[in-house]
């Protein structure tokens, strides 16, 4: 779906509020009612943007407002130069006056995809490496969340950065879906669950980014990653606090939070 010239408009007003590092009020333009409509900003803000992206985040969609936007996941970019290796222990930017949260996420390597169908068990031949990780949500428009998946899908999906933690060793065999994933901030637990209530689980994000992005006509490239979905809930965080994800009780990943 191409832009229309009030979608342009909102793409660049978000792109405006977020290299300004300025918070919005309210939101720029009429706010999109689709999911269509919310691709259409988010592609014309790519390309607005200008910067390489290194991976896609997935989010899930309530399932009450499934059968209204008509699938239970949405997607937005995440630029190359925001994805942090765990080892440098990073210190990730939010918009203080708008939303930021931190998500305990898998994180999928995708190798060659090439042209192939494929399915929630085959998509597994086209993952290079799976790692452990961080998603860091935030938008100059701190309601973004509370109007529906396509004011979120349209501003990158709500996204400011990812952290790559370390890789799950033997992943191809592992039982990923049981995994048991704690979230804590400032060392006070914030949620702890499994991959189990994750839909289809994190092979089935990379499955639905794959049929999204051919849809919208975007290439996937080797070594594009992509944020899996948030496992034991989006945890709103303030700067100078410090968030960490434990997968299956031993396996570390951390940042700290600062604002623009």
């Amino acid at each position: 779906m191409l832009a229309t010239s009030d979608q342009e408009n909102i793409a660049r007003a978000l792109i405006d509020a977020r290299g300004r590092k300025t918070p919005l009020t309210a939101y720029p333009g009429a706010m999109p009612q689709t999911m269509a409509e919310a691709y259409a900003i988010q592609d014309s803000a790519i390309a607005l943007d200008g910067r390489r992206i290194g991976g896609w985040k997935v989010g899930r969609i309530a399932p009450e407002l499934v059968t209204r936007y008509g699938g239970n996941r949405l997607t937005g970019p995440i630029f190359a130069d925001e994805i942090v290796g765990a080892a440098e222990q990073p210190v990730m930017p939010v918009y203080a006056d708008g939303f930021a949260a931190a998500e305990a996420e898998v994180l999928l390597c995708f190798g060659e995809v090439g042209t192939r169908d494929y399915d929630i068990d085959s998509v597994k031949h086209c993952i290079a490496d799976v790692r452990t990780g961080i998603e860091i949500a935030s938008s100059p428009f701190p309601e973004i969340n509370r109007h529906g998946p396509a004011v979120t899908a349209s501003d990158y999906g709500n996204n400011k950065g990812l952290i790559l933690g370390p890789p799950i060793a033997g992943w191809e065999d592992a039982d990923l879906i049981r995994m048991p994933v704690e979230m804590t901030i400032d060392g006070e637990t914030v949620g702890t669950a499994t991959m189990e209530a994750m839909l289809d689980g994190p092979f089935g994000s990379a499955l639905f980014l794959i049929r999204i992005l051919r849809a919208r006509g975007i290439a996937i490239p080797p070594g594009t990653w992509v944020s899996a979905g948030a496992i034991t809930g989006i945890h709103e965080i303030r700067p100078s606090q410090r968030a960490e994800a434990i997968f299956d009780g031993k396996i570390r990943v951390g940042c700290s939070i600062r604002s623009f």
